[in-house]
Protein backbone atom coordinates (compact mmCIF):
# COMPACT_ATOMS: atom_id res chain seq x y z
CA UNK A 1 0.00 0.00 0.00
CA UNK A 2 1.27 3.45 -0.87
CA UNK A 3 0.04 6.55 0.92
CA UNK A 4 0.81 10.18 0.26
CA UNK A 5 2.17 12.07 3.27
CA UNK A 6 2.92 15.73 3.87
CA UNK A 7 6.05 16.65 5.79
CA UNK A 8 6.42 20.23 6.98
CA UNK A 9 8.78 22.07 9.31
CA UNK A 10 7.29 22.67 12.74
CA UNK A 11 7.30 26.11 14.34
CA UNK A 12 8.99 24.65 17.44
CA UNK A 13 11.64 22.83 15.40
CA UNK A 14 11.51 19.36 13.92
CA UNK A 15 8.89 18.19 11.46
CA UNK A 16 5.19 17.41 11.43
CA UNK A 17 3.78 14.70 9.15
CA UNK A 18 0.16 14.13 8.16
CA UNK A 19 -1.58 11.49 6.06
CA UNK A 20 -4.49 13.18 4.26
CA UNK A 21 -6.19 9.89 3.36
CA UNK A 22 -6.24 8.83 7.05
CA UNK A 23 -8.03 11.60 8.99
CA UNK A 24 -6.35 12.34 12.29
CA UNK A 25 -3.21 10.34 11.44
CA UNK A 26 -0.43 12.76 12.36
CA UNK A 27 3.03 12.47 13.85
CA UNK A 28 6.24 14.42 14.27
CA UNK A 29 9.97 14.04 14.76
CA UNK A 30 13.11 16.04 15.38
CA UNK A 31 14.47 15.11 11.92
CA UNK A 32 12.82 14.20 8.62
CA UNK A 33 13.97 10.61 9.05
CA UNK A 34 12.53 10.37 12.58
CA UNK A 35 9.25 11.97 11.47
CA UNK A 36 8.89 9.46 8.60
CA UNK A 37 9.70 6.55 10.94
CA UNK A 38 7.10 7.82 13.42
CA UNK A 39 4.39 8.28 10.79
CA UNK A 40 4.95 4.71 9.56
CA UNK A 41 4.25 3.49 13.08
CA UNK A 42 1.22 5.79 13.36
CA UNK A 43 -0.17 4.43 10.07
CA UNK A 44 0.26 0.83 11.27
CA UNK A 45 -1.58 1.63 14.50
CA UNK A 46 -4.28 3.55 12.63
CA UNK A 47 -4.96 0.60 10.35
CA UNK A 48 -4.74 -2.08 13.06
CA UNK A 49 -8.14 -3.65 13.67
CA UNK A 50 -9.66 -3.25 17.11
CA UNK A 51 -11.94 -6.02 18.36
CA UNK A 52 -14.57 -3.49 19.49
CA UNK A 53 -14.77 -2.20 15.91
CA UNK A 54 -15.46 -5.62 14.40
CA UNK A 55 -19.05 -5.81 13.27
CA UNK A 56 -20.69 -9.16 12.72
CA UNK A 57 -23.81 -9.46 10.64
CA UNK A 58 -25.43 -12.88 10.50
CA UNK A 59 -26.61 -12.70 6.86
CA UNK A 60 -23.50 -11.06 5.45
CA UNK A 61 -20.64 -12.72 3.61
CA UNK A 62 -17.23 -11.91 5.08
CA UNK A 63 -14.52 -11.11 2.50
CA UNK A 64 -10.99 -9.75 2.64
CA UNK A 65 -9.89 -6.99 0.29
CA UNK A 66 -6.24 -6.24 -0.46
CA UNK A 67 -5.46 -2.65 -1.35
Amino acid sequence: MKLQIYLEPSEDGGFTVIVPSLPGCISEGDTKEEAIKNIKEAIELYLEPIEDDILTISNAEKLELAI
